[in-house]
C-alpha cells in the first residue's frame, strides 16, 4: 500500500511542477518528454520484472525495483539540465513499473480467492490520498522550497516502505519452489529485448501520432505498430489480439479499457480550461471525483465480486466509462451547466473502479502455476499501452482538428468519441470473461496464505 502510493505521488506531483522546473532549466523542448520517458521505461520494468518474478521469487525484483526507482529520484533531484531529468524520469520509470507485478503476484500467493477483490479494492485505495493531496503539496513546496525537495523528499518513505514489505515478501517462494519448474533462463533472457522492442514500437506511434505533420507522423506510427506488434504478440498470452476467453481477453481488455478512459481523461482538464473558460484548481475537480469514484466502484466490486462475477462486473464497467465520456462530452456545449460535466467524469471513474480489479483477478486465477509474474506483466504491459495510445490518439484528433482551423469543441469531440467508441466495443468483449467463481470457504484457503 505504501509503495503505491509513493508512486502514485511521485506521478502525480511530477504534473504540477513541470512548469516550475521548464523555467528553472531553461528547456520547454524536453517538457513532454519528461512524461512520455517515464512511460515508456516503466514498459521495460514490468515485462522484466514479471520474468524475474517467476524465476527469483519477489524479494529480489521488489529490492531492485525500489533502488532503480530511489537512484531515480536522486538524479532528478538535482538534475542540472532537462536532458539529465529526462534520464532520471527512466529510471523511475523502470522502478515504479517493477512494483504493480510484484503487488499483483504477492496478492495471489498469499491471499485466499475469496480475499483478493478487497485487496485490489484497498490497493486502489492508495491513490486516493495522491489525487487528493498530492498536487496541492507538491505545488507549495516547489514554491516555496523548491521543485528538487519533491524527487528528494520521497526518499525516506521509500526505505520505510522496503523495511515494511521486504520481510514478509522474502517468504514467498520462487515459482520454481512451487511447481518444479519455473521459465527457462533463456526465455527469461529473451525477454528484455522484447521488451525493448515493444517500448521502441510504442515510441514510434506514439511520435507519429503527436507529430505535427500527417504524413511523417503517419509513416512513423504505421512503423511502430510494424516493430512493437510481434514483439507484443511475445509478450502476452496466445490469443491475446484475438481475445480468445480467459487470461488472453482480460488481458486485451485491461489496454482497451485505458485506452478508452484515458483518451479523454488527458482532455478533461483542457477542455475545462481553455473551452469553458476555468481555472487550474476548479478544473482539477473533475479528476478528483473520477478518482474518488474509482475508489467507490473498486469497493463495491469487492463486496460483491464472488456472487456477480468478472463478466458482468466488467461489462457494467465499460458502459458506465461510455456513459460517463459521453455525458461528459455534453460540456463541450456552452448551454450544459460545467457541474454535470464534473458529475459525469466521476461517473466514469467509478466504470474504471467496477471493471479495473475484476481483470486483475481474471489474470491471477486463470495464469498457469508459476506462471503468476509472467501473467501480470503482459498484463499491465497490455495497461500501460492502453494509457499511451489512447491519449497519443486523442492528441491526434485534436491537432488535425487544430490544423482544419475547426471549431475548438471538434477535436475534443473527437477524442472523447474514439473513447466511447473503444469502451463500447470493450463491453461486447466482456462476454469472453469468466462467470462469478466457485465459492469456496476462507477457511480452506488459510493454510496456505499461512504458508506463505
Amino acid at each position: 500500500m505504501l509503495t503505491i502510493t509513493l508512486v502514485a505521488f511521485q506521478a502525480l506531483a511530477v504534473a504540477t511542477i513541470m512548469p516550475v522546473v521548464a523555467d528553472e532549466l531553461r528547456n520547454d523542448d524536453l517538457y513532454g518528454w519528461v512524461f512520455t520517458a517515464s512511460a515508456l521505461a516503466s514498459l521495460v520494468g514490468i515485462v522484466v520484472v514479471g520474468g524475474l518474478i517467476d524465476r527469483t521469487g519477489l524479494a529480489r525484483p521488489f529490492v531492485g525495483g525500489l533502488a532503480v526507482l530511489s537512484v531515480g529520484l536522486v538524479v532528478a533531484g538535482l538534475a542540472p539540465s532537462m536532458e539529465v531529468l529526462v534520464g532520471a524520469r527512466v529510471l523511475q520509470g523502470l522502478g515504479a513499473g517493477a512494483i504493480p507485478p510484484i503487488a499483483y503476484v504477492a496478492i495471489g500467493r498469499a491471499l485466499p480467492e475469496e480475499l483478493r477483490a478487497r485487496m485490489f479494492a484497498t490497493l486502489s485505495t492508495a491513490w486516493v490520498l495522491p489525487g487528493v493531496i498530492g498536487p496541492a503539496v507538491s505545488g507549495v513546496v516547489a514554491e516555496t522550497v523548491g521543485w528538487r525537495l519533491v524527487f528528494l523528499g520521497l526518499l525516506p518513505l521509500i526505505v520505510v516502505a522496503g523495511a515494511m514489505t521486504l520481510p514478509a515478501i522474502t517468504r514467498s517462494s520462487p515459482a520454481a519452489e512451487v511447481d518444479g519448474g519455473g521459465p527457462p533462463r533463456a526465455r527469461l533472457r529473451s525477454r528484455l529485448p522484447w521488451a525493448l522492442v515493444v517500448t521502441a514500437g510504442a515510441a514510434l506511434v506514439v511520435g507519429g501520432l503527436t507529430d505535427g505533420r500527417p504524413a511523417p507522423g503517419g509513416v512513423l506510427a504505421l512503423a511502430g505498430v510494424a516493430i512493437g506488434l510481434p514483439a507484443f504478440i511475445r509478450l502476452t498470452p496466445p490469443g491475446t489480439l484475438r481475445a480468445r476467453p480467459g487470461l488472453p481477453a482480460a488481458v486485451i481488455l485491461r489496454g482497451l479499457l485505458t485506452f478508452a478512459f484515458f483518451c479523454a481523461d488527458a482532455y478533461v482538464p483542457r477542455a475545462l480550461q481553455e473551452w469553458r473558460g476555468l481555472d487550474a484548481a476548479t478544473s482539477g475537480v473533475a479528476l478528483t471525483a473520477a478518482t474518488l469514484a474509482w475508489t467507490g466502484g473498486a469497493w463495491i466490486q469487492a463486496r460483491r465480486f464472488t456472487r456477480i462475477g468478472a463478466r458482468r462486473f466488467v461489462a457494467a464497467g465499460f458502459v458506465t466509462v461510455l456513459v460517463g465520456i459521453g455525458g461528459f462530452a455534453a460540456v463541450l456545449s456552452p448551454q450544459v451547466p460545467v457541474a454535470i460535466g464534473v458529475v459525469a467524469w466521476g461517473v466514469a471513474g467509478l466504470g474504471m473502479g467496477l471493471s479495473y480489479s475484476p481483470l486483475s483477478l481474471v489474470t491471477l486465477a486463470e495464469a498457469p502455476p508459476g506462471g503468476e509474474g509472467t501473467a501480470t506483466s503482459a498484463l499491465q504491459l497490455s495497461d500501460t499501452l492502453g494509457v499511451a495510445l489512447g491519449t497519443g490518439a486523442g492528441g491526434a484528433i485534436i491537432a488535425v482538428a487544430n490544423r482544419s482551423a475547426a471549431d475548438g469543441w471538434a477535436g475534443l469531440a473527437g477524442a472523447f468519441g474514439i473513447g466511447a467508441a473503444v469502451a463500447l466495443g470493450g463491453a461486447v468483449l466482456a462476454r469472453r470473461l469468466p462467470g462469478p467463481p466457485r465459492r469456496r470457504q476462507v477457511t480452506e484457503a488459510v493454510p496456505v496464505a499461512a504458508t506463505g
